[in-house]
């Protein structure tokens, strides 16, 4: 599975070649898997403990615009970012390439090409994901016939690959693609076990590489697959690693301090057994988790909703089914539903609408900024208002702290 001293050489074929480097990374292992008297005891919270937000918040009308709004290209998906550029994956012209890697400015809604074509030889890889900050770009090339893959990053400067690439991790099918985040100057992955294969009941690993190492470290270990991808909130990093081995399948989620490679938890919330979580964040020294299917046992947790609060208690509670991760600030939680977003104001106990972007019902609008941050991006695949077939991609970008309430509670019309 792993890559190392391996010497590969190679190009990008296409405008805005880069080289790739002459051999790939080495691994520091560095992980323990966590001590069983380190860790908190499992929270199971009584179901009628967490505050409903749809009962016991004020609903409100917005006044919250869009800061920006530009089209796209059909065909573009955004991906989680952190900085001022979004990784965008993009429909190449023809099949070959099929994908292409690709940037979107935050300042003037450009979009730039990072990755044109695949490093791999073989006619059946195509770019498969792809992450970034702005400061380094991560993409994963995938063979779809053979399903063996590669993790590559390189700097990135302005929308552009800064240098040579650089071969992260390579698999085979035994392998999932890897969940990856990009942070500062950081790639953060995880190798997990796929659910079939002959691999099926090896530990998985999380690992963090830096723009310039010749060397991977290995962070967080799980016996086990992670639940969730990386999640990047501000200056920590979350993951849901298996713990508690010996007592059953339970899932912490953790916030890693970025500042020290994940050496140090931040935070940690134990959900009761066999509970997963499907999506979490970290925002405001807050927990923000996604349950996605109900249990026969677990409590509040053991529902289908999303959970916000502290690692003590207490939670406030949005039953509707989750479908996207959570971004916030300020203690506001925007959390995205089927055709619409819930903005949660857990101070002052207020929840508004957010409509999605017009036309785009039938395809959904999603976000594209996760955890902690003052602005709010998302995208949409909306429709010809003539013709009614997709047309482009709307990209919104909204203002969080500049979010304001014009009418409180449609009974008495009272203002906030």
């Amino acid at each position: 599975m792993r890559w190392p001293n391996v010497t590969r050489r190679g190009f990008f074929r296409g405008a805005g070649a880069a080289a790739v480097t002459g051999a790939a990374i080495g691994v520091l292992s560095a992980c323990t898997p966590q001590d069983d008297s380190q860790i908190p005891e499992p929270m199971v919270v009584d179901a009628d403990r967490a505050i409903n937000v749809l009962k016991e918040y004020k609903e409100i009308e917005l006044d919250l615009t869009a800061k920006d709004e530009w089209s796209i290209p059909l065909g573009s998906v955004l991906h989680e970012g952190t900085g001022m550029w979004i990784p965008v994956t993009q429909a190449g012209a023809s099949a070959s390439p099929m994908v292409k890697g690709c940037a979107l400015s935050l300042d003037d809604g450009s979009l730039s090409e990072v990755v044109p074509d695949v490093i791999g030889d073989s006619h059946t890889v195509v770019i498969y994901d792809t992450r970034c900050s702005d400061e380094v770009y991560a993409w994963v090339e995938l063979d779809y016939l053979t399903h063996a893959w590669t993790l590559y990053a390189a700097r990135f400067n302005k929308g552009t690959l800064d240098g040579s690439a650089t071969a992260l991790w390579q698999a085979d099918a035994n392998y999932d693609p890897p969940g990856f985040a990009c942070a500062g100057n950081s790639v953060i992955w995880q190798i997990a076990p796929a659910l079939s294969g002959n691999k099926t009941v090896e530990h998985s690993f999380c690992y963090i590489w830096k723009v310039g190492s010749e060397s991977a470290k290995e962070v967080v270990e799980s016996p086990g697959r992670f639940a969730i991808a990386p999640s990047i909130s501000n200056d920590v990093v979350i993951l849901a690693p298996r713990v508690r081995e010996k007592e059953g399948v339970y899932y912490g989620v953790t916030a890693y301090s970025l500042n020290d490679d994940l050496s140090t938890i931040v935070d940690q919330l134990v959900l009761p057994q066999t509970v997963r979580p499907f999506y979490a964040t970290y925002i405001d020294d807050r927990f923000a988790v996604s349950i996605e299917a109900s249990y026969s046992s677990g409590g509040m947790f053991g529902t289908m909703g999303t959970y916000i609060g502290t690692s003590k208690g207490p939670f406030v509670s949005l039953p509707r089914e989750p479908s996207a991760n959570i971004a916030g600030y300020d203690d506001k939680f925007v959390v995205k539903s089927r055709t619409s977003y819930f903005v949660i104001d857990i101070k002052k106990a207020t929840y508004g609408i957010l409509t999605a972007a017009n036309r785009c019902v039938d395809y959904g609008e999603y976000p594209a900024r996760v955890g902690e941050s003052s602005d709010f991006v998302t995208f949409a695949t909306v429709k010809d208002e003539a013709s009614g077939y997709p047309h482009s991609v709307t990209v919104r970008t909204f203002n969080l702290p500049q979010l304001y309430a014009t009418k409180v509670d449609k009974e008495t019309g009272r203002l906030s």
